[in-house]
């Protein structure tokens, strides 16, 4: 059994949340935002994000990765599911759960940048800043946290602990056979 420890409680993410909320419906007041959802991890954010606006909201998912079932990226990044719709004279939100090295979202955002969005930003849940690789433009962090594997929330090992209401620490246990 792997070793958990919370590292933001429950309470304080949903806080967060809804601050960042409030700064989305002021900046984007009137207007309608397509917030686009990176699977797996983000759901539990952009869903949890999406309640507290109060401006029109319309969504899409994409699904995108650079980790497999490893603790670390491994630089390629692969589309696994585009967008259903079209992002063309929207407004777009790319919701993320996490920025850890950047290679991802520095191929995303501007391969989503060439469908012709009004204009696009970036809204991370963690950010991971000492574990940069490629500069993003982030328009809102929920938190920087420190270079630790982390689950909860959306965020998973191996697909396990998503539904975790906190972001926790994960401790990986070691087999028997394992160094």
């Amino acid at each position: 059994m792997d070793k958990i420890s919370v590292l933001i409680p429950q309470e304080q993410i949903e806080k967060r949340i809804c601050e960042m909320a409030d700064r989305i419906n002021q900046k984007y007041e009137g207007e309608t935002v397509h917030l686009i959802g990176i699977l797996k991890g983000s759901v539990f954010f952009l869903c949890e994000l999406a309640k507290h606006l109060t401006i029109p909201v319309t969504m899409d998912f994409m699904s995108v990765s650079s980790y497999g079932d490893e603790t670390s990226s491994s630089g390629r990044v692969r589309i696994l599911m585009d967008l259903s719709d079209s992002i063309k004279d929207k407004h777009v939100i790319v919701v993320e759960d996490i920025i850890d090295s950047g290679n991802t979202l520095s191929y995303l955002l501007p391969f989503l940048g060439s469908r012709k969005p009004l204009s696009i930003e970036l809204v991370t849940l963690l950010n991971k800043p000492d574990r940069r690789e490629k500069e993003v433009t982030v328009a809102d962090t929920g938190f920087d946290i420190p270079d630790a594997f982390v689950v909860g929330y959306g965020l998973d090992y191996a697909q396990k602990y998503r539904n975790l209401p906190y972001i926790g620490v994960v401790e990986i246990e070691k087999g028997e056979n394992d160094e």
